[in-house]
């Protein structure tokens, strides 16, 4: 008797220990995807309600992935018309996806349903629209780099395709994000290395813009907030993401194996995963975190 409980003590240490195994490390990188599965220009990762993942550039510029998160597979979603190539994707209320169309000066509107795609909104006013975020009267904020002369906008586009823009003048824009309670508007400069934030009002309009952080060195990209508040930010060319505290405190850097990380999202069935798109490498990188994404 006593030798058979041993044996099962030792079986469930065991069991505990394959167990314990099998859940990965906190902010410790690993693979999703196969390199060279995008193109250079691979952005903008997202999900719709139901769980899937969906990247821009997929295999070729123009074009929309859609990824497996088992196994790191994909399948081409959509090609976009007319030569457009996406930066960016976000879903409205309804699930449509919207993406910003830096070649053609659009936002555009992809229905999930029929694939159909369409023009959201045009303007010869617009850079090369980059990122966008959206709120939950479906108003969309946009950032628009002229990458040329290192200046840049931010626009908010409101429901029916109506841009208004909110700020001019600025450097080089490129991640835009809002916080979870929709208060306050965060966007970064990606030569000039700073982020900003801004108060937001009940019918979209910032204000009170203040300096939320600045970096001595490399690059912005893609940024996206927990469910506390914190600011995951994307330092393209150094390959990490920084972890900021509402107060512009940082709390953590996450190093990643490719350096030109682009853009990120929180998902999986508990929004604890991160995922992240390469540009060096053509792939996803993906990692767990303690606080889920602001939509979970």
């Amino acid at each position: 008797m006593k030798q058979h409980i041993l044996s099962v003590l030792a079986l469930t240490a065991s069991c505990a220990a394959t167990a314990q195994e099998k859940v990965p490390a906190l902010y410790q990188a690993q693979d999703l995807t196969k390199e060279k599965m995008f193109s250079v220009n691979i952005e903008g990762p997202n999900f719709d309600k139901a769980g899937n993942l969906y990247v821009v550039n997929f295999e070729r510029d123009g074009t929309i992935g859609k990824i497996n998160t088992k196994d790191g597979s994909g399948e081409l979603f959509v090609s976009l018309p007319d030569s457009s190539i996406g930066n960016s994707i976000q879903f409205n209320s309804k699930g449509h996806m919207y993406l910003p169309d830096f070649k053609g000066h659009n936002v555009l509107e992809v229905d999930p349903k029929t694939k159909k795609v369409s023009v959201y909104v045009h303007s010869d006013k617009f850079n090369q629209p980059n990122d966008l975020c959206i709120n939950r009267n479906d108003q969309l904020y946009a950032s628009d780099p002229n990458w040329k002369d290192q200046s840049g906008q931010i626009w908010r586009i409101d429901k029916g395709g109506k841009a208004v823009l909110l700020e001019a003048n600025m450097g080089t824009t490129n991640g835009i994000e809002l916080s979870p309670d929709e208060k306050t508007l965060y966007v970064n400069e990606s030569i000039q290395r700073k982020i900003w934030k801004y108060d937001v009002d009940k019918a979209g309009n910032i204000s009170n813009k203040k300096l939320f952080a600045a970096f001595p060195d490399f690059g912005f990209d893609g940024m996206k907030c927990d469910k506390a508040g914190n600011l995951y930010v994307a330092r393209w060319g150094k390959g990490t993401i920084v972890v900021l505290s509402p107060a512009g405190k940082e709390i953590r850097e996450v190093p990643l194996t490719g350096k030109h990380c682009s853009n990120l999202t929180f998902g999986g069935k508990d929004g604890k995963t991160v995922y992240v798109t390469l540009q060096d490498r053509k792939c996803m990188e993906m990692f767990r975190v303690e606080t889920p994404g602001k939509r979970y």
